[in-house]
């Protein structure tokens, strides 16, 4: 584009004298102009730096359809402002990577409608003190910083638009405070908009910032920050981040579609949030770390994550508090962790939570007042020692379990009501603590109250209606009970008289007391129902009658032995279990001698494939320790994964315990035992199953004895989980895969069982088939061997049903075309 002519309108002059004049360089009409004087350019390319050090005013022409005023200098500073002047409607193009396209300094000018589009080190510098209003300016630089205000400067920034950025959108830094309105940035590769510096602020009024390659808003180092009716949408990193000393206000804004935290506030920042909504985040929605860090929520919403995180993490020492707040369909609401750490909920809601609604760990502490929540699994878990606080008047309806207490946690509960429940109201378990007062518990389909390990665990006043399995459910030397009621819909009834309970469990109530007779003291006339989670109440499983109850006669160790003899295969196995009988029976009788005997560890780790026989051994070896009068029982109870893990961490300790106790006095075989610890585990809640187990296996170490099962690789992995696993067992047997002569073996008993015979050639037949089969992770062994003789039997069944008239042999005999064809694995 060629360079046109600048026309410069001197209005210093009297108006019948006013004069215009013409010149060929904007730089030439800067020189002859004087304040007030208006410099009208025409449509062109100018490859001048200009310098505006008086009051004029500086446009482009007035109609835009013959073109537009390009500033396009080769390097430096394409335009300068440093006086009250007027800039309207020029495109300014900037090359320096060390300078900006237009810097402003030391005025108070105003421009309107500039296209900042540029590779510069910024698009617009404001600095040096200048208070700038900037109205439809528009800054294009992939290159560097979109506008950046610092050096004390300050102004107003309206309706103005940062399409792309290198670096930040919008940068406030050493001490500088504009004022944004309307302001749009996005695209930008740091922070949207960015506070830097002690004393550095801004206030922004109905801006967006979208499409960010960052974090949204970035507030650091003593900076201070006032959005209202803002938008924070679709970054890469966090929505806002605040850090060392930040304050940030955010008002009626929208923080949304943010795959990592919402906002994320560190080391002493502060932030305060009034009728703001964040909501489709992948992380935390707030996310509050270190001492003297604080959130404060007033009518906010927190909703719809996109992670499987808390919505709000409090950790470190910091605080938080959410009044008249609502946070829901989220995987966690509120996770409040470490010594220090605190949340303060006010009459706020906490919904559609699909885990935890509010977990205290680690010396947490939390104060939730005329709270309610709902439709979440677990309502309140306060895990360990140190954790604790204060529920009051709070309601929890739909959920898995109300309230968890464990390790030693200690909480005030008060004037709280659990309503319809699926597992229970309260449960204390693992030495935890909690004083609960004037607590109602209805409609539970388990529990009301579930207290187990003997938790020292205070109940004043409360009550229990149309609990499924009973209002109270209490372990020896368990709580201190004073002047709680239930209405006894499902309490058991004891078919005898019980010995005396304790003074505290004797207190009666408005409509009676606690169940009089604790399942363990006697059994219930009838069996208890199922928990949802499939187990038995700990009455049932300690002394009500049940499959393979005390009553079964045990077959004497010889005959149980011989039946493992019997068994194909498996050498080193029955090595293995007659060595480990073999120490256990001589302890015995070391003792019953007056002898020292040494503590035998009966807990086993059975590795190898599938089908190579394990949890037949497992019967077994029950058996033969119920014989030697080791176990009570000596039944097997076996379980995997999903009967030990439940929908949320609360009920996985619940149904993990029940297990436990159905195996009380014989074998609980845990198979595939390896997925309560997957190698992607995060999060899962399989390792509250192990930490469970761990426990019950210490204080239960001569009631129950523990196999668990797996492929090798995977249960090698299992044992290094936990440093307590690999030590509760005694040793490791390792069941190798069946030859073919073995599995050959087994067709023939199976053969003989079901009154057939091989052929001729079929048994030849059969060990080339078993040759050719592969034994990857897949391969079933003996349940291949008897996969392959039900085949036979079915293509035999085929074959003869042809005949007219088959005799014996015809009915009998398995021929080689009878095997499947091709491997079956």
């Amino acid at each position: 584009m060629a360079q046109g002519l600048v026309q410069v309108t001197h209005t210093s002059s009297s108006r019948w004298r006013r004069r215009t004049g013409d010149y060929a360089t904007i730089s030439a009409a800067l020189s002859a102009a004087g304040d007030g004087d208006v410099l009208t350019v025409a449509p062109g390319t100018y490859r001048e730096n200009l310098v505006i050090e008086r009051a004029v005013t500086l446009r482009g022409p007035e109609r835009s359809d013959g073109g537009s005023v390009r500033l396009a200098p080769a390097d430096g500073v394409a335009l300068t402002v440093r006086a009250a002047a007027v800039v309207r409607d020029l495109q300014i193009e900037g090359q320096d990577a060390a300078a900006p396209a237009l810097l402003i300094e030391d005025c108070v000018a105003e421009l309107s409608g500039l296209r900042v589009v540029t590779r510069s080190a910024s698009g617009i510098e404001v600095r040096s003190g200048a208070r700038p209003t900037l109205r439809r300016c528009t800054v294009d630089n992939p290159a560097g910083v979109g506008i950046g205000v610092g050096g004390g400067a300050g102004g107003l920034f309206e309706e103005c638009e940062v399409v792309a950025a290198g670096q930040s959108g919008i940068a406030v830094h050493e001490g500088a405070h504009p004022r944004l309105e309307r302001c749009r940035v996005h695209h930008a590769s740091g922070a949207g908009l960015s506070l830097s510096g002690e004393g550095s602020a801004v206030d922004a009024v109905g801006c967006e910032v979208y499409e960010i390659k960052g974090a949204g808003v970035r507030v650091a180092s003593r900076a201070v920050g006032n959005l209202t009716e803002c938008r924070v949408h679709r970054t890469s990193a966090d929505g806002v981040t605040l850090d060392t000393d930040a304050v940030l206000t955010l008002a009626d804004c929208e923080i949304h579609d943010i795959p990592e935290n919402a906002v994320d506030l560190r080391s002493r920042s502060v932030l305060t949030l009034t009728r703001s909504t964040v909501r489709r985040f992948g992380r935390n929605g707030l996310s509050v770390w270190d001492p003297g860090t604080r959130v404060d929520a007033n009518g906010c919403e927190i909703q719809e994550s996109t992670g499987d995180y808390p919505a709000v993490w409090v950790s470190d020492g910091a605080s938080a508090l959410l009044d008249s707040c609502r946070v829901h369909d989220v995987p966690d609401a509120l996770f409040v962790l470490d010594r220090g750490s605190r949340a303060d909920v006010l009459d706020s809601d906490l919904a559609q939570v699909r885990n935890t609604a509010v977990s205290v760990s680690d010396g947490g502490t939390v104060q939730l007042d005329d709270c309610r929540i709902r439709e979440a699994a677990t309502g309140a878990w306060f895990r360990d020692h140190g954790s604790g606080g204060t529920l009051a008047n709070c309601t929890v309806d739909a959920v898995g379990t109300g309230v968890i207490v464990t390790k030693g946690a200690d909480p005030e509960i008060d004037r709280c009501t659990v309503t319809d429940p699926a597992e229970a109201g309260f449960y204390v378990s693992a030495e935890g603590r909690g004083t609960f007062s004037n607590c109602r518990v209805a409609g539970s389909r388990g529990y009301g109250f579930h207290v187990i390990d003997g938790c020292r665990t205070t109940l004043r006043r409360c009550r229990t209606e149309r609990c499924a399995r009973g209002g109270y459910e209490f372990a020896d030397g368990g709580p201190l009970v004073e002047d709680c009621t239930s209405d006894q819909s499902s309490a058991p009834v004891a078919s005898e008289p019980g010995p005396p309970l304790p003074p505290a469990v004797q207190t009666a109530g408005l409509l009676g007391g606690i169940p009089q007779q604790s399942a363990a003291a006697a059994p219930p006339a009838s069996p208890a129902p199922s928990s949802p989670s499939g187990g038995v109440s700990s009455g049932e499983a300690s002394g009500g009658p049940g499959k393979d109850g005390p009553g079964k006669e045990a077959r004497p160790a010889k005959e149980v032995l011989g039946e493992l003899d019997a068994l194909v295969g498996l050498e080193s196995v029955k090595r293995e279990v007659r060595a480990l009988i073999d120490m256990i029976e001589v302890g015995r009788r070391r003792r019953e001698a007056g002898l020292k005997a040494a503590s035998a560890r009966r807990h086993l780790v059975f590795t190898g494939s599938p089908g190579t026989g394990k949890t037949t051994v497992a019967r077994l070896y029950g058996e033969i320790l119920h014989s030697l009068g080791v176990l009570e029982r000596g039944h097997l109870v076996e379980v995997s994964r999903v009967d030990l893990v439940g929908e949320h961490i609360g009920s996985t300790a619940i149904r993990t315990q029940e297990a436990f106790d159905r195996a009380r006095g014989g074998v609980l075989f845990i198979d595939e035992a390896y997925a309560l610890s997957p190698e992607d585990s995060g999060r899962d809640f399989g390792r509250e199953a192990i930490d469970t187990l761990v426990k019950l296996m210490e204080d239960h170490r001569d009631e129950v004895v523990v196999i668990v099962a797996g492929y090798t690789a995977e249960m090698k992995r299992f044992l290094e989980v936990n440093p307590g696993v690999a030590s509760r067992f005694s040793r490791t047997i390792t069941f190798g895969d069946y030859t073919p002569e073995e599995l050959l073996r087994i067709v023939g008993q199976q053969a003989e069982e079901h009154e057939y015979q091989l052929a001729e050639g079929t048994a030849d037949a059969l060990l080339g088939y078993f040759a050719e089969l592969p034994k990857g992770p897949t391969f079933g062994n003996g349940r291949t061997a008897r996969q392959t003789f039900e085949a036979m039997v079915e293509r035999h069944a085929g074959r003869v049903a042809q005949l007219d008239d088959p005799d014996t042999d015809d009915l009998t005999l398995l021929h080689p075309e009878d095997l499947p064809q091709g491997p079956r694995h």
